[in-house]
Parts: C-alpha cells; sequence; structure tokens
C-alpha cells in the first residue's frame, strides 16, 4: 500500500511526542531533544490538534498518556525503533565499507602504489577500492569517496585540492642517454621514442622544442604505464608527467634530459561537498601530507 505522506504530521512533531511519552516529561524530552520545554509541549500541542484528540494529560511534574496516546505511542515506538535499527545497520556497512577511490591507471601504478605502504602502516584497518580509469566518472552516482584528477583543477560543484605536479618532463634510461642530463634540438630528433598516438599535450611540448612528433623515430606505446617500461629498458625517449616518474628519477632508472615550466595541469584531489567517512577522512589526511 502506498504511504499518504500528506496525512502524516511533522516528524518533529511526532519526535516531541514520542520522546515525551517515552520519558512521561516534557522537560526531560526537551533535554533528549536539545530543545525547550516549552517547544515541546507546542508540538505535542500542535499533534494533538491535527488529530483532534488529546493524547496527553498533566500528572504532577510530569504527563501521562491519555488511551489514544498511549496507543499512538506504542506504534511511534516501533516506527522509530525500526528507524533506529536501519541506521545503525547502514552506519555499520558504511564504517567497513572501503574508501573508493577513482583515478588512472597510471597514476595508481606510477604514483599511488608506492606509497601506499606507509598509509597501512598507518591505518592498517582501513580498506582501500581503487578503480582506475581514464573516464572521468561522477564521484557521487558511482559512490566514490575520493577522486585524484588530471588537469586545470576547474571543477564546479567539487572540492579541489593540488596534490602533486604534473609537468611534462621527457626521460630516458642511463642506458640509452649516458650521463646527460640536458639534449639539444638536434641531439633528441636523432632519438629513438615512445610515445603516444592521442596525447596532445605531448605532442604540442615536441612541437615548442621544434619537433615534429610525426617524424620522429618513435614507437607507439597504448598506454602510459607500457611506455614508462619501455623506456626504463633504453627503448626510446618517454614524455611522461613528473610526478609519475619520481621514483624512477630517485632509483635512477630514467633521468630526465627536459622539464616544461607550465604549472598546470596538476593532480588534484577532488570530493563531493559534506561530510566525509572516518575512513576517507583518514585517507585524505594521509593523501595531503603528500603534497
Amino acid at each position: 500500500m502506498a504511504t499518504d505522506w500528506r496525512s502524516i504530521p511533522s516528524l518533529t512533531a511526532l519526535r516531541a511526542f514520542a520522546a515525551t511519552a517515552e520519558l512521561r516529561s516534557f522537560s526531560q524530552a526537551a533535554r533528549v531533544l536539545n530543545v525547550t520545554h516549552a517547544a515541546v509541549a507546542q508540538q505535542v500541542r500542535a499533534l494533538e490538534d491535527q488529530l483532534g484528540r488529546p493524547l496527553v494529560q498533566r500528572e504532577g511534574r510530569g504527563v501521562s498518556l491519555t488511551t489514544d496516546g498511549e496507543q499512538l505511542a506504542e506504534a511511534l515506538g516501533e516506527g522509530f525503533g525500526a528507524i533506529q535499527r536501519g541506521l545503525e545497520a547502514l552506519r555499520a556497512g558504511e564504517a567497513d565499507r572501503p574508501v573508493r577511490v577513482t583515478l588512472t591507471a597510471s597514476f595508481a601504478a606510477q604514483w599511488l602504489m608506492p606509497r601506499l605502504k606507509d598509509f597501512w602502516e598507518e591505518q592498517p584497518d582501513i580498506g582501500l577500492s581503487l578503480h582506475p580509469d581514464s573516464k572521468v566518472v561522477d564521484l557521487h552516482r558511482e559512490r566514490m569517496d575520493i577522486g585524484i584528477r588530471y588537469g586545470s583543477g576547474d571543477w564546479p560543484g567539487l572540492e579541489v585540492q593540488y596534490l602533486a605536479s604534473a609537468r611534462l618532463v621527457i626521460a630516458g634510461a642511463p642506458s640509452l642517454i649516458g650521463d646527460k642530463t640536458r639534449m639539444t634540438t638536434a641531439e633528441l630528433a636523432d632519438m629513438d621514442w615512445v610515445l603516444s598516438r592521442s596525447w596532445p599535450e605531448q605532442d604540442a611540448l615536441l612541437r615548442q622544442l621544434g619537433l615534429d612528433p610525426d617524424a620522429l623515430s618513435r614507437t607507439d606505446i597504448s598506454s602510459e604505464e607500457l611506455a614508462i617500461a619501455a623506456a626504463r629498458q633504453g627503448l626510446g625517449l618517454v614524455v611522461e608527467t613528473a610526478a609519475l616518474i619520481e621514483s624512477d628519477v630517485a632509483d635512477e632508472r630514467l633521468r630526465i634530459v627536459h622539464e616544461a615550466l607550465e604549472k598546470l595541469p596538476a593532480y588534484f584531489i577532488v570530493t563531493l561537498p559534506g561530510p566525509k567517512r572516518a575512513a576517507a577522512r583518514a585517507f585524505l589526511k594521509w593523501l595531503k601530507s603528500q603534497i
């Protein structure tokens, strides 16, 4: 049977009466509801007026219930009890649910995964559910707690915080470039490359350096992870964001020979406005500590 919502009194009035019925006192009901004695009494009187029958009667410093009041109190006790149990079950489920994070596969593999050991040493009881995808997903519809996005940081309706530089660099393995840390345009033009066919920013950088992306000796790679892996093996120079080859540069698997100067685009943390689950807050705090 469909609920006739228009016939149901306000939740505020029903709560005021249910608390009064349970505690047999306007004053005690006011304390648990964090409102005034007068506000509770007014809500109960309004409920009586709407129903057209008395529900409570004063009895010394407290109140007693009429027959109708007892009947309504019993029904509300069952109803509010079911609501409370449902909310507790929901909160328990949310508390146990892993933190859902949407991000690109390359950022997950090259930037996040090498750092996760530190997070789990700090928060061993918090689970993470990583969702690598090159497409931008709707955080609300997909029930994502956190997103890590590449771009300008201008996304209306979201809370946005800078996470890591995404400035483009050109890098190669020592086996390919030796001990060089800078290369001329002529030297770059003579090198082998591992590049992507669908990355406008990459081609724009190469053109800024006076290189024709289509004229280079290149191997086309379908993903950033594979391009970086190929570059580590000395198969060619790679164009990549600085954040994704930090560990390779630190461990001398790759050496940077050119860095772009632009500050944007970058990697940003994005979340929906409003309160966050405790587990999500903990992961956000850790992420921000990595900035």
